[in-house]
């Protein structure tokens, strides 16, 4: 009986077949250019966004400390308190306007333009209208239709429920836990009142 030799096999990995239903296996793909934009937007509209509340905490501290100042003076009058409050709040947010150009200009190597641009100035807006309450009131005082100290007195009282939703709704994003959220949100209030202590103090000099 003679030997029959055995075919050489070469060893190669085992290949599962293919059934006709099974869907095709997905090669691993990078993000495309169109997720890397609208991930750039959402990053763009969180800046912006932290811009508007940072400018606008700004004047309303301003606006606020220029209130208890004009009211803890005895001999003042609504026009003066008004051109005060109006002037203050517009120069922080000037100063906060050519911030944002010289940061921009600094990072991004270039001017600010187009969208931008278009963000600096609502973010400008935003900080300005903190004067809209308060300066309609004192006009209000300077019409005799209201007491100037009643004026004074609404527009600190608006200055500071605006910080108090401000840093609430700052504090309600946050994903702490509730006793951390009170915890920060009574540190916020004291420094808060540390903040309008030295800009008083500094405004009565």
């Amino acid at each position: 009986m003679s030997d029959v030799p055995s075919e050489s096999v070469d060893p190669v990995d085992p290949v599962d077949p293919v059934e006709p239903g099974d869907a095709p296996a997905r090669r691993p793909r990078g993000r495309s250019a169109r997720a890397r934009a609208r991930l750039e937007e959402q990053g763009a509209g969180a800046e912006a966004y932290v811009m508007y509340f940072k400018e606008r905490v700004y004047a309303t501290f301003t606006g606020l400390a220029i209130v208890l100042v004009v009211s803890a003076n005895d001999h003042a009058d609504p026009e003066h308190a008004l051109f005060a409050l109006v002037l203050g709040v517009l120069g922080i947010t000037a100063a906060g306007f050519v911030s944002d150009v010289i940061s921009h200009l600094a990072v991004h190597q270039t001017f600010p333009v187009g969208a931008d641009l278009a963000i600096l100035f609502r973010v400008a807006g935003g900080a300005i209208s903190t004067v809209v309450t308060p300066g309609i009131l004192l006009l209000l005082a300077w019409l005799d239709v209201m007491p100037l100290d009643a004026a004074l007195r609404v527009s600190s009282i608006v200055y500071i429920v605006t910080l108090g939703v401000i840093g609430w709704f700052a504090v309600r994003r946050s994903h702490l836990t509730w006793a951390k959220q009170l915890l920060v949100l009574a540190i916020l209030i004291a420094l808060g009142f540390a903040v309008i202590g030295l800009q008083t103090l500094a405004h009565s000099i």
